[in-house]
């Protein structure tokens, strides 16, 4: 490699030192000119070349050739003589210039060029049609945009790859074979894009072949329009083949209320033929009343269930009529019009179908089930689990605590909820009915048995649910009957052999100890662990008697719809009465309680009182508590105010009994905790209040 020493910075040395730069048998070593702001010094800085404003710094280098740049014989001649006697080749300016008026004239001609490039790029890529271009062997040499979004793939994973793998069944190699023009082709991308594409051979002016192009048209949207219209009039006249054939009476009008269509049933129903309707006004078909179709166009609201008479037999019908409205334009209103005779009888009929299924559905849910107390709410939220599966239930607590009532409200929160509830009281019937009930029976079990057989209740439960109270009453027989129902999910009726398989969800409920009747020997011990999957124990009335006041509301509402009565409540003194209680019988005695009560009130009487409860014999004396007199002869207020002074006395006497232990004080007064911090708060009860 050569090194070269450029002479001169100017225009002519900065064209040299580019060339020199770019060529790989020259090496620059530095570059002289008295002036250091010249354009070829500040661009050899930038490339970390020697400059110096004078030759005399490169006498002793070794140099190969140097170029003068500067256009100065004078300079030209010092250069001569002073590496006269040394390998050296000094080139004159004249050539300098030539080189630079050749790398000026370049750069025009780059610039032109990619002028023009620019220009046809900005044309191909903006066309709207997509353009692809390939060369002799087939070659992808041009993509445009469009291309792009036709195909789905991008320009720089097609340059240069030969068209057919990129679009396999392209045209463009044949139009290369045959130098033929195709015009208005139709062709289909492997996307499901639709084309029109023209095909052109590309020759030169010798008529030589150097490629091919194709421009193409997305005609995807075009073919879509045209099944879209074609969809429209299948739908038009779909529409019109099921109003005509609907057996419901319909009438059409435009926006200005002239009647446009009516079908076979409208006929039917007002006696009025098209001629009596079509291209009249609104108000022909109308014997009795206003007419909805014009009052719909008016408002451009819907109207339903208007009563009106039609046609000349005066037909009583009711109407719902809807505005057609069009990309926010009216452009007329439906009518379907009901023969009123007809919705008598339907209604006649669905009611006595109601009154069919009430026999067979659960009718209580979890909302008809009372009460606020902690364990009462945990008992309803382990039901409403337990109901979301198929599990079997078993319910505990004492007589009237509301087993049935969990029952009920399980099966409507399943998913069987549209299937049969079956209610069984296995207390209620005889041992010797109890299993034919149950499981059915075979013609000819027994005499008297009918003819055909009979279904049990397992079976007329199947995909519902059966409800088996007092399970705790069943003979050691029918357990193990019962066992193999829950185990094997079929039942074999009495005087059968075949099983039948039935899929019931079995809810159990008891108010007897099955632990101790599994240790005397009356309840097997497999079938209490098969109804023992979801065990509830219902709490009794006397654990949680903050619930009397929200069940009294509740029963008093019921009582009140069976006798016809206006009772809005209890009164305080009542209610504290109440609560007194130990409540054996649970929620159904005190229903009962409260019956009797609302009987023996005036009818003008709107709250129960204390005089109008019935005696409850076992009320229970405050145990072990001394409560000083609240009522004197200076003691001033409602009943209302003595009720709660008397509450507060109590409730401090305890708590001070159990050192304001919480938990033992709730307890003791038979209350949550919860309550009993509502109550301290209220009374100001304390440890270290000034009362």
């Amino acid at each position: 490699m050569q090194n070269v020493l450029i002479v001169g910075a100017g225009k002519g040395g900065r064209a040299i030192l580019q060339m020199v730069i770019a060529s790989d048998m020259l090496r620059v070593i530095g570059m002289v000119d008295i002036n250091q702001n010249a354009l070829g010094m500040e661009e050899a800085k930038k490339l970390g070349l020697m400059t110096s404003s004078s030759w005399e710094q490169f006498k002793d280098a070794s140099i190969d050739i140097i170029i003068d740049a500067t256009g100065d014989e004078e300079v030209y001649e010092e250069l001569k003589n002073v590496w006269r006697n040394r390998h050296t080749v000094v080139i004159p300016g004249s050539v300098a210039h030539i080189i630079s008026e050749l790398m000026e004239e370049k750069e025009e001609l780059v610039f032109k060029w990619k002028t023009e490039s620019y220009k046809h790029d900005l044309i191909f890529n903006t066309a709207h049609d997509g353009m692809i271009v390939i060369d002799n062997e087939e070659r992808i040499t041009l993509f445009n945009k469009s291309a792009e979004k036709i195909t789905g793939f991008k320009r720089e994973d097609v340059l240069g790859h030969p068209v057919l793998e990129v679009i396999p069944a392209s045209q463009l190699p044949y139009i290369l074979q045959t130098k033929k023009v195709e015009r208005n082709h139709e062709f289909t991308f492997e996307n499901g894009k639709k084309i029109i594409t023209t095909r052109i051979p590309i020759l030169n002016d010798q008529g030589e072949l150097f490629g091919a192009f194709a421009l193409f048209k997305d005609i995807t949207e075009v073919v879509d329009l045209a099944k879209e219209v074609t969809n429209l009039k299948e739908i038009q006249t779909m529409l019109e083949a099921i109003i005509q054939s609907s057996e419901e009476a319909i009438s059409v009008v435009d926006e200005d209320g002239t009647g446009l269509l009516i079908n076979p049933a409208y006929t039917r129903l007002t006696g009025l033929k098209e001629e009596d309707v079509i291209g009249k006004p609104a108000t022909a078909d109308i014997s009795e009343g206003e007419s909805m179709h014009m009052k719909v166009l008016q408002t451009r609201r819907p109207v339903r269930s208007v009563r009106m008479k039609v046609g000349a037999h005066k037909k009583d019908v009711l109407v719902n009529v809807a505005p057609v409205i069009v990309d926010g334009k009216l452009k007329g209103s439906v009518g379907v019009i009901h023969d009123v005779s007809e919705i008598k009888q339907l209604t006649n009929e669905l009611n006595r179908a109601r009154q069919i299924i009430r026999t067979l559905e659960a009718k209580y849910s979890f909302d008809d089930i009372i009460g606020s107390s902690e364990e009462f709410k945990l008992a309803i939220e382990q039901a409403k689990l337990a109901a979301k599966t198929p599990a079997t239930v078993l319910l505990r607590g004492e007589s009237g605590t509301g087993k049935e009532l969990f029952a009920h409200a399980i099966h409507n929160a399943s998913d069987r909820k549209y299937n049969k509830f079956i209610r069984v009281n296995c207390a209620a019937i005889s041992e010797t009915l109890l299993e034919s009930e149950m499981f059915g029976y075979e013609e000819g079990a027994f005499s008297g048995a009918k003819r055909g057989g009979k279904r049990g209740l397992f079976e007329e439960a199947n995909n519902g649910s059966i409800f088996l109270d007092e399970i705790g009453e069943l003979s050691a027989q029918m357990q193990a009957k019962l066992l193999r129902v829950l185990q094997e999910k079929e039942i074999v009726r009495v005087g059968g052999t075949k099983a039948v398989p039935i899929n019931v969800r079995v809810i159990a409920a008891t108010n007897v100890h099955l632990e101790k009747g599994i240790a005397n020997g009356k309840i097997r011990e497999d079938l209490y662990y098969r109804l023992n999957k979801i065990p509830i124990h219902i709490t009794p009335l006397r654990q949680r008697k903050e619930d009397i006041e929200l069940l009294s509301q509740h029963l008093i509402q019921k009582i009140n719809q069976d006798y016809g009565r206006n009772v809005e409540g209890l009164t305080p003194a009542a209610l504290v009465y109440l609560k007194q209680y130990e409540w054996p019988g649970n929620v159904r005695e005190l229903e009962n309680i409260l019956g009797r009560a609302v009987i023996y009130m005036h009818y003008n009487e709107q709250f129960i009182d204390v005089h109008h409860i019935p005696e409850l014999q076992s009320v229970s004396e405050p145990k072990k508590t001394v409560l000083a007199p609240v009522v004197g002869s200076n003691h001033e207020g409602t009943l209302n105010d003595l009720v709660e002074v008397y509450e507060a006395q109590v409730m401090k006497q305890v708590l001070e009994k159990y050192n304001y232990n919480k938990t033992k004080t709730a307890k003791q007064l038979g209350i949550s905790v919860r309550t009993l911090y509502y109550k301290m708060e209220k009374y100001n009860l304390a440890k270290n209040s000034v009362q």
